[in-house]
């Protein structure tokens, strides 16, 4: 089996690599950087899969910069929709598998909601980020009937999120040691998740196979900001006072899902059950002591 993997040094990418590794490279994986194949020119898409030879092709591209998205509606929905639109034509006309990789920010207009997000719930985004995402899975799905959809959320990884300067768990450490103070959202809920256990289910469903259709792929457990925040303090073992504050103190150019919170119960069931946040972090910190500790 040919796997064709996109965003191969993004925060996923990387740990889809590194547990490509760990598996004894189980089968041929061909990464492909954003130099042989640019997703914000989604025209030129179809034409450079075509002639390629692949068995599989993996998406963990994304224009994700969630604020500056919102003032770069076209380029969103160009990387986040049309280009994936695209893979999924050349995906359906080469007769292959489309595993593409979305977020729980397809969700957040249920003001009312409470508990957590299953495959069939009703989307409602809330920022061009997340609208651009969900009309991506749309056109996956109509464009290829063997498209596998993976919705994550609140990613950490090794490799940080690019463009981010770093993910959320070492800019809590590094503000943390710089002010010994930390003020931190208490009014959004969402899934905590580490992508080495992405990338592991990933793995999984690429060997094991899998049905087409939406997979929620997140730890065990949610959390507000504020409680991953105190939780990544106290396990890195900074000396910080962290703080509970609204999201109106801190307002961002994109709106925020109040609630984001996934169901895992329908991957854990098939692949395994996902650990819980907590446990992640503490595997995250300890995979990355010389950096964050």
């Amino acid at each position: 089996m040919k796997v064709l993997l996109l965003g191969p040094r993004g925060q996923l990418g990387h740990d889809v690599r590194c547990a490509y590794e760990e598996a004894g490279e189980p089968f041929d994986l061909l990464p492909l950087a954003r130099g042989r194949l640019d997703v914000s020119a989604p025209e030129k898409i179809e034409r450079i899969l075509g002639g390629l030879d692949f068995d599989v092709l993996v998406n963990c591209t994304g224009y994700h910069k969630t604020d500056e998205v919102e003032g770069n509606a076209t380029l969103a929905f160009a990387v986040n929709a049309h280009a994936v639109q695209a893979m999924a034509r050349a995906c359906a006309a080469k007769g292959v598998r489309l595993f593409h990789i979305s977020t729980d920010y397809v969700f957040g207009g249920d003001a009312a909601r409470t508990w957590p997000f299953r495959e069939d719930d009703p989307i409602a985004p809330v920022n061009v980020y997340g609208a651009s995402k969900a009309m991506g899975e749309t056109l996956a799905r109509l464009a290829c009937e063997d498209a596998v959809i993976l919705r994550v959320a609140s990613l950490f990884g090794t490799a940080g999120a690019s463009g981010k300067g770093g993910n959320f768990v070492e800019t809590m450490i590094r503000i943390g040691r710089e002010k010994g103070a930390l003020r931190v959202v208490h009014d959004q809920t969402m899934s905590p998740t580490a992508t080495a256990d992405v990338a592991r289910i990933l793995l999984r469903m690429l060997a094991n196979g899998c049905e087409p259709g939406l997979y929620h792929v997140v730890n065990d457990g949610s959390a507000t900001w504020f409680e991953f925040a105190r939780e990544i303090i106290r396990l890195a073992g900074v000396e910080a006072a962290v703080t509970p504050c609204s999201s109106g103190e801190y307002p961002t150019r994109a709106a925020r899902p109040r609630y984001s919170t996934l169901d895992n119960a329908k991957v854990s069931v098939a692949f395994g059950a996902m650990p819980p946040w907590q446990d992640a972090l503490e595997r995250y910190l300890r995979a990355n002591r010389n950096r964050t500790l």
